[in-house]
């Protein structure tokens, strides 16, 4: 989140991506609670076992021991009293959590979600010293163009299973062989089954130098990629990187705030005038979430190892997560209030426990106290970009400040539905919406 957020409860807040230790793929420490299988090379073991920069088949195996563990947290929580306002005002609404709580405890299954994620291709490889997780699906149809999307917090690679199959198989979602893409799914350092850092300095663009270090190993000379929240500031850093290949970039969560909206924001004043009504919408969202959004982000961007209690309880890592933005937490609200929405009650819960099994509370919070970048600036985008502006997002960038932000701008579609995890809660729009941005570049 932006570099010019204010002070206080609108302080700076600087984002960024820090990560921790290098994780133990065959013996993992006792700190992490996951039994990672690795897979024997395809050829048989050509592969030496020393070359950890070969692409190694990944599989997650958790023990039973650490899945009757989390339920015995989750029934012994210390719950607090019910908020005295009869609103959300004072954050995560006590019935919402008791709710989850019943739900993750008595019907919640973590091995179907392992079930899906093993059924994927998932492999691991060592860039910079840091061992990568990522899922790689590739298209059955020959043209397929191949996308790197990169998550957010508090995301995971969970947030992307909805839109692998639409994007590797559009004929069966809508769309032509020549929408297909291949589609690699890295998980963030500090994130997942990828590694925690031992050491400071991973940023976005370190990240983003990993991701073509990447896609250059798998093969690809031409790709692009995508990114929203800090899978969008990896993405921008992608792009004024310029690997080799990198063609596009997309973003459903673009950096677009002219650096006067910016000081009007952060002085807390009324807005500016003249402001058109897409503008005065982003302004209204910006103010609301800067006044009242922020302290999760200035949390964890100036003390994130401070937030012991998250790998401890997982209740009380399960609130933090929901309270990431109002409008996605009151969606989930709905949902373990018996409502239909974008995310059911297990797509949340699959993201959380995944946080959880791997222990990556902190070592994901790092990643804001990392990076120096204005998160919601724009960047000077140099190569052609796509953007989907969804109407529940932290903002919803307006045609005028997207032009000006990119340059090359290829695509702008304000979408109807959707928020800030937008390929989780909506994956058809979504993946159309990647169709759509791309399509320009595939003719090029």
């Amino acid at each position: 989140m932006p570099s010019e957020f204010p002070s206080a409860t609108r302080r700076v807040f600087l984002a960024g991506t820090a990560t921790a230790s290098a994780m133990a793929l065959a013996t993992p420490s006792s700190a992490d609670s996951v039994s990672l299988v690795m897979d024997a090379p395809a050829d048989g073991g050509g592969v030496q076992a020393a070359d950890r920069t070969a692409i190694r088949p990944f599989q997650v195996k958790v023990p039973d021991a650490e899945l009757a563990d989390l339920n015995h947290r989750i029934k012994a929580t210390r719950w607090p009293e019910r908020e005295t306002a009869d609103n959300d005002s004072q954050g995560v609404r006590l019935a919402t959590m008791q709710a989850l709580a019943r739900y993750w405890a008595t019907d919640y299954d973590w091995r179907r979600c392992e079930a899906r994620l093993n059924a994927l291709p998932q492999f691991v490889t060592e860039i910079d010293g840091l061992d990568i997780h990522f899922i790689h699906v590739r298209s059955k149809h020959a043209s397929a163009l191949p996308v790197i999307v990169t998550h957010g917090w508090p995301g995971s690679v969970i947030e992307q299973l909805k839109i692998i199959e639409p994007l590797t198989d559009p004929t069966a979602h809508g769309g032509t062989a020549a929408d297909a893409f291949d589609v690699v799914i890295p998980s963030l350092p500090g994130h997942g089954f990828s590694g925690k850092p031992t050491a400071t300095g991973w940023d976005p663009i370190r990240i983003a130098r990993a991701w073509g270090v990447l896609m250059q190993r798998l093969g690809y000379t031409r790709y692009v990629a995508q990114g929203g929240d800090w899978g969008n500031a990896v993405t921008e850093q992608m792009a004024l990187l310029k690997p080799a290949g990198l063609v596009a970039i997309h973003t459903n969560m673009p950096a677009t705030v002219p650096d006067d909206i910016a000081k009007a924001l952060g002085a807390g004043g009324p807005p500016p005038s003249g402001l058109s009504a897409d503008e005065r919408y982003a302004w209204d969202q910006l103010d609301d979430f800067y006044k009242h959004g922020l302290g999760y982000a200035n949390e964890m961007a100036g003390r994130p190892q401070t937030l012991y209690a998250l790998a401890d309880s997982p209740i009380g890592l399960a609130a933090w997560m929901l309270d990431h933005d109002i409008r996605s937490y009151r969606m989930i609200s709905r949902v373990f209030d018996g409502k239909s929405e974008g995310l059911t009650r297990d797509d949340v819960l699959d993201n959380v426990t995944l946080y959880w099994l791997t222990n990556t509370a902190v070592s994901s919070a790092r990643l804001y106290w990392e990076s120096k970048l204005a998160f919601f600036a724009p960047k000077g985008v140099p190569l052609p970009a796509a953007v989907s502006a969804y109407p529940d997002e932290i903002y919803t960038a307006p045609r005028s400040w997207t032009e000006k932000a990119y340059p090359h701008l290829v695509h702008y579609n304000r979408l109807d539905k959707g928020g800030h995890f937008a390929a989780w809660e909506q994956p058809q729009s979504f993946a159309s919406e990647l169709r759509d941005g791309f399509r320009s570049v595939r003719a090029a």
